[in-house]
């Protein structure tokens, strides 16, 4: 076995893979910009997310045609042998024109784009507009009479004109890579990035990394066909599951920053609501009955619903509370051991229990110690967490009571 065979055992598995899966990429890519839609649409007037839509939107579509399968279906609905091949070649390059596009508006954040910034779009895509515009005539004055629907760039390397083609598209494919990454790379070692964000560039700078191997990869094994060669594995095998690989990546790196945010605020609002379930459980308790279940609730609206519920059970009782019980309760906390802020929860936990334990009838205040119903109403949360240890709250209330005090203590 020579280094070629060698070299085309997993070289043609990793083939066989894009061959049988080449939806894979495309269906990640097309969830992406499911995920990015709604935003886009909702912010039109953003040139990063029209550029991330539109390249998304392209990335997909050269899966989508790439596909061996789909480029035979298109030259037999044309008639044309091989008309495939400008049209998969325009939709790279005009992907390669949206990547640049990109790096603009990422340039210029979300700030009014500058004159400078909107004459670079506009050189950015007359020049990808007049690189599609020569591939098509290139196209025309070659002569390709023989369908290839895997291997057109090296069966045809040595091809006048079509030769010029396949070198045109690479290097403009090559030229916005190699902008792109750099510029990414460049962005990740900068300070104050968000997590999500980070890891989202990460994986941008590795899918571009990738599409630069495919670059290397193709026009290694079109070089070698100029020369007398033969490399074609590294364009037939090697290179589409580069592209596969490179793909995927890209498209997390899209996902990964909103996706992962979205799914921190959903954790972030259900935890609040779960965090609350204490108190509300005692809120329950004492007003009769909860707050009715919503099917389609959203959290944010579950979470200002218990929230709500439970300030409006608890105001009545802050009223109630005794203060001097309270701050006794206070220094009983710190007495063992616990932090101020901690302790301050735990006293009002014990205030408020006696105030439950005590009944709509009693009335804890005096003129000298007003409850304190601010702090009560705005601390739930630390105040619903103290309750998720009643043995804490049970030791600091026996330190607390005063031996003249009748309240019993809740075993």
């Amino acid at each position: 076995m020579d280094v070629a065979d060698a070299a085309r055992g997993p070289a043609s598995f990793l083939s066989e893979f894009y061959t049988s899966f080449w939806w894979i990429p495309a269906a990640v890519l097309a969830a992406a910009l499911a995920i990015k839609l709604p935003t886009i649409i909702r912010l039109w007037t953003d040139p990063l997310l029209r550029a991330v839509g539109g390249l998304l939107l392209l990335a997909c579509a050269v899966f989508v045609f790439v596909a061996p399968s789909t480029i035979a279906w298109v030259n037999r609905v044309t008639g044309v042998p091989n008309i495939s091949a400008p049209w998969v070649y325009s939709l790279l390059t005009a992907f390669c024109g949206s990547c640049l596009v990109l790096i603009i508006a990422w340039r210029d954040g979300l700030s009014e784009r500058s004159a400078a910034s909107r004459r670079a779009t506009r050189r950015v895509l007359s020049a990808y507009g007049g690189v599609i515009v020569l591939l098509w005539v290139l196209f025309a004055l070659a002569d390709v009479p023989v369908e290839r629907t895997r291997d057109l760039d090296t069966y045809y390397a040595n091809t006048p004109f079509m030769r010029e083609e396949i070198l045109l598209y690479l290097l403009a494919h090559t030229t916005a890579v190699l902008i792109t990454s750099k510029l990414i790379w460049n962005w990740i070692r900068t300070d104050g990035l968000d997590a999500w964000l980070r890891w989202g560039l990460k994986f941008l700078g590795v899918g571009y990394a990738l599409n630069l191997a495919f670059d290397a990869a193709k026009l290694t094994a079109v070089a070698a066909r100029w020369t007398g060669n033969d490399l074609d594995w590294l364009s037939l095998n090697v290179a589409p599951a580069l592209a596969c690989l490179s793909a995927v990546s890209i498209a997390v790196g899209f996902i990964l920053p909103h996706a992962g945010q979205y799914l921190h605020e959903r954790w972030r609002l259900r935890l609040a609501h779960h965090r609350l379930r204490p108190l509300y459980l005692l809120m329950r308790s004492v007003h009769g009955s909860g707050v009715p279940f919503v099917l389609r609730a959203s959290p944010e609206l579950r979470l200002t619903r218990r929230e709500t519920f439970i300030r409006d059970v608890l105001l009545p009782l802050a009223r109630r509370t005794d203060e001097r019980l309270r701050e006794r309760a206070y220094d009983a906390a710190l007495g063992l051991g616990f932090p101020p802020e901690r302790a301050k929860a735990l006293a009002a936990a014990v205030a408020i229990l006696d105030a439950v334990d005590a009944g709509p009838g009693a009335d804890g205040g005096d003129g000298a110690h007003d409850p304190d119903t601010t702090d009560l109403l705005r601390e739930i949360g630390a105040l619903s967490r103290a309750l998720r240890h009643p043995e804490d709250v049970r030791e600091v209330r026996v330190r607390a009571l005063a031996p003249g005090d009748t309240v019993a203590v809740t075993e």
